[in-house]
């Protein structure tokens, strides 16, 4: 009599594999990478990279993904607008951010109506399929006649919109923010280091030579300080926090800048000598509000409370690294933003002045400085100092 055999399977036919999971359409993707954005504090930029890089998609799709990421990030205020006109009661949090997807597939990216619906729907939870197909189907043949304000419309929070008005006058307050609505281009250094243009003007605005000494006190992720290097002049990249230091080592391989050292510092008590730099660099920490189009959150993580917060810190950085600069050494004093609070109302200690010569760029005069708005040549917007020192 034949007993069935136990133990290790010995000969037969083999356990069948386990069937792959599925591959994620575009759309979950993207559902995926803007759940963790609006419910969890994920930066967009990050948690896209993240899951793209497991999903498996196309190189279609994955472009497809990254705009609907962003775009619905830089849109959720102008999203939920088209939305809550058909509301009655407050959805959960997860159908209100699959219901700013499939709004901003109809109103803004283009997508046929039956396609942006019918795919969002798949999407949503069983039980909310219904409400979620329903509201879709009304944003979509029911046109926006006139929205609340143009911070609506440009999907802005009101004091940001309030401040660059204030700022920069209504005309190009609004050339601005809706220009930051709008894909980054993309430019790219000789060496291979994808770096927006402007910071490339920074770069240059910086007036080192081969063999001179620039200290880089804010440097990551490193795109100056490797710029800076490309030249030949000897650059401490530093930076506060160890695992941004380590972007920079990175960056530093990557683009083969041996004359730029990563260094762990704080700028606000700098460990370096008086007067060792012929050139110091401040980057500084700032709101980035000249970056909107390229960090799409981040106008809802700023608050404006931030900025004088921001203004102090930048003021401490530029007092302790100013005594860095050796006589007749420069100061080079930049920020990713647009505002006089975050850059010309700063102060130098004694024995700077201003160095007056344009930079190379195209640069826009701003108090002692240099500012360039995002519509002036396509890039973002940011002001640059610059001062020698005399004494």
């Amino acid at each position: 009599m034949n007993r069935p055999q136990h133990g290790r399977h010995r000969g037969g036919n083999k356990p069948a594999p386990r069937p792959a999971p599925p591959k994620l359409s575009a759309r979950a993707v993207a559902m995926r990478c803007l759940q963790r954005i609006d419910h969890e504090g994920a930066y967009a930029n990050l948690v896209t990279a993240a899951e793209l890089a497991d999903s498996g998609l196309s190189d279609r799709d994955r472009r497809f993904v990254t705009e609907l990421v962003y775009g619905t990030t830089r849109m959720r205020r102008a999203c939920d607008a088209l939305i809550d006109r058909f509301v009655s009661q407050q959805p959960s949090p997860e159908v209100r951010t699959l219901l700013r997807l499939g709004a901003y597939q109809i109103h803004f990216a283009g997508v046929p109506a039956h396609a942006a619906v019918g795919e969002t729907v798949e999407l949503a939870p069983i039980r909310a399929r219904g409400f979620v197909n329903a509201v879709l189907r009304r944003v979509s043949d029911t046109p926006m006649l006139q929205w609340p304000s143009e911070a609506v419309r440009l999907s802005y929070p009101d004091w940001i919109v309030q401040r660059l008005i204030a700022e920069l006058g209504e005309v190009d307050a609004m050339v601005t923010l809706a220009i930051m609505n709008e894909p980054p281009e993309v430019t790219e250094r000789e060496d291979g280091y994808t770096q927006d243009l402007g910071s490339q003007w920074v770069v240059s605005a910086v007036p080192a030579d081969e063999g001179e000494l620039v200290i880089d006190v804010c440097a990551a992720p490193g795109g100056k300080a490797t710029g800076i290097a490309s030249i030949g002049a000897f650059v401490i990249a530093a930076d506060l926090q160890p695992q941004r230091v380590g972007l920079i080592a990175s960056n530093i391989v990557r683009v083969a800048a041996s004359t730029a050292v990563p260094v762990v510092a704080d700028a606000t008590q700098s460990p370096f000598r008086a007067g060792c730099a012929d050139h110091v660099l401040i980057d500084a920490p700032c709101s980035g509000l000249g970056t909107l189009r390229r960090r799409a959150d981040a106008r809802w993580r700023i608050q404006a409370n931030d900025i004088a917060e921001l203004a102090a810190l930048q003021q401490r950085i530029i007092t302790e690294s100013a005594p860095l600069v050796k006589p007749g050494g420069t100061l080079t004093y930049s920020v990713c933003t647009l505002l006089a609070e975050e850059s010309i109302e700063h102060s130098v200690p004694a024995g700077f002045v201003p160095i007056t010569d344009r930079p190379l760029g195209e640069w826009q005069s701003f108090g002692d400085g240099w500012r360039v708005l995002p519509h002036h040549a396509g890039t973002d917007g940011m002001v640059v100092i610059r001062y020698r020192r005399d004494s």
